[in-house]
């Protein structure tokens, strides 16, 4: 089977050797996703913003590989505070209360810089 690697231009990519998204057949892992905290939309203690923001860029990533939110069957969700569950939950339900995925959450102590209150990993299957 073929494997398509969606690379979206972050510096990380190349740094840490990864890619946002890898295709293989009718699977699709799609790799962990912080929000672009930008301090006035998306803010750096709002875990509802940030889950939002997450789910709207990968949204947009498996538009670009001709599939959507529906053809998502798990989600594992990092927090650095679980008390914000409430708010990853409304989040989340926006996009997935009729598809309803598998998912985790889970806290951990740290993710890559202190701003980000969330990372969502997520798997996708293509159904023929």
């Amino acid at each position: 089977m073929k494997r398509e690697n969606i690379l979206t231009g972050s510096p990380w990519e190349d740094k840490m050797g990864y890619c946002r998204a890898v295709r293989i057949g009718n699977i699709i892992e799609v790799s962990g996703t912080v929000a672009i905290v930008d301090g006035e939309k998306v803010k750096a203690d709002d875990a509802y913003a940030q889950t939002y923001n997450i789910l709207e860029r990968v949204e947009k990533v498996l538009q670009d590989l001709n599939v959507g939110m529906k053809d998502v069957i798990r989600t594992r969700i990092f927090t650095t505070d679980i008390s914000t569950f409430e708010d990853v939950a409304r989040a989340h339900s926006a996009f997935f209360k009729d598809v309803k995925p598998t998912t985790g959450f889970y806290e951990i102590s740290k993710l890559v810089a202190p701003e980000y209150l969330v990372e969502i990993e997520f798997t996708a299957v293509i159904q023929g």
